[in-house]
């Protein structure tokens, strides 16, 4: 074992949750590290229902770069397999995963991957919180035993990356996309939008 995997097995011990965890607090960490990610697609939807073209364009962008950075993570997944802390009898486990490549964390991929996006289009605020909630997303899966702590800066390194290759592409066709995301809007949704219910 290498000195950077016994570190990040032992950070993981050390923030894993134990037999003599309060069942509250694990259930509080199940619903952080579980459910917390369903409010990324309401955030995105509530940008786009509320926002100007510039913050339309900051959802569509935002979807593109955590797109991106799932396909990523997926290739990382098929070339360097790393096991979950379950899958080597390390730690205790409270949430049921599959028994799947565990670097870099999906969760903390799409939290840093939208949060990372947003801040880069100058919404602040929305971003900044995005960042926050990811980060107890992050420690939460750790506490549950389903992740290690690298697999969350792996997450980290793996939206910067798909921000970074999104950013230069987004310049030349970013405008376009979102009219065409925004027409497609229109016409699924004129009814609505004609009573006034959607912002247009």
């Amino acid at each position: 074992m290498n000195n950077l995997e016994a570190f990040n097995q032992a950070l993981f011990l050390t923030i894993n949750g134990t037999t003599s965890t309060p069942v509250w607090l694990i259930d509080v960490a199940v619903l952080i590290g579980n459910d917390l990610i369903y409010l990324i697609p309401l955030l995105l939807t509530g940008i786009w229902l509320s926002g100007d073209e510039k913050q339309r364009s900051a959802a569509v962008r935002a979807c593109f770069v955590a797109l991106l950075a799932l396909g990523i993570n997926q290739l990382i997944g098929l070339i360097w397999p790393h096991p979950r802390p379950s899958m080597i009898g390390l730690g205790h486990t409270f949430l049921s995963h599959s028994a799947d490549s565990s670097f870099p964390s999906d969760h903390g991929t799409v939290f840093a991957s939208v949060a990372l996006t947003l801040l880069f289009e100058g919404l602040l605020w929305t971003g900044g919180s995005t960042l926050l909630i990811g980060a107890a997303v992050a420690w939460a899966r750790v506490f549950l035993g389903v992740h290690f702590p690298l697999d969350m800066l792996g997450a980290v390194v793996v939206a910067c990356v798909a921000c970074a290759l999104i950013t230069p592409l987004w310049r030349l066709g970013g405008a376009p996309v979102t009219r065409s995301v925004i027409v497609v809007y229109r016409k699924l949704l004129a009814w609505p939008i004609g009573f006034g219910w959607l912002r247009p």
